[in-house]
């Protein structure tokens, strides 16, 4: 299933355009996370403070972009690994990529949450794909245009992952 997903993901898209959207203050690592809320894919909604405890990724990505199709497998594999451990990964599809009903194949594939719509200045992003890592305290700890590799992933994610969850 991986594979397809992979596959899938490689073939929608033709290349990289930065998107520049201009406005509100963009989130910056150190700040506390501005609130936000997720409407996914299926309608249901969640917020920031539901995400409390948790280490949460923001991951905006395009149909069109070609780091954002292989990195989209990548995350979703992660995912579904630490997912036990408190991590929630949220693909964030742009609203210049191919209309929801057309993706609906890739999603079902998806274990991560696919995202229709975002509140908040999370989606005034420069480029894609863009990340947010924001701690489980609601500090950003990441806010990067640039695609996450394994490495990447493990370097940012795993110290996070292993910080006490704090009392509320």
């Amino acid at each position: 299933m991986a594979n397809r997903f992979s596959a899938l993901c490689k073939t929608l898209g033709l290349g990289v355009i930065a998107l520049t959207l201009v406005g509100a203050k963009v989130p910056k690592v150190g700040d506390m996370a501005p609130p936000f809320e997720i409407t996914l894919v299926d309608g249901s909604k969640v917020t920031l403070d539901q995400l409390r405890g948790n280490v949460v990724v923001l991951n905006f990505w395009a149909t069109w972009c070609v780091p954002c199709r292989e990195e989209l497998p990548l995350l979703d594999r992660y995912y579904e690994v630490q997912k036990k451990n408190g991590l929630k990964i949220f693909a964030v599809t742009t609203e210049d990529s191919a209309p929801i009903y057309q993706l609906k194949k890739m999603f079902a594939l998806m274990k991560m949450p696919a995202v229709r719509k975002i509140s908040g200045p999370y989606g005034r992003i420069k480029a894609v794909p863009t990340n947010y890592i924001i701690d489980r305290s609601g500090r950003i700890r990441y806010a990067k245009a640039a695609s996450f590799s394994l490495e990447d992933l493990n370097t940012n994610l795993v110290p996070l992952l292993n910080e006490p969850v704090p009392a509320s």
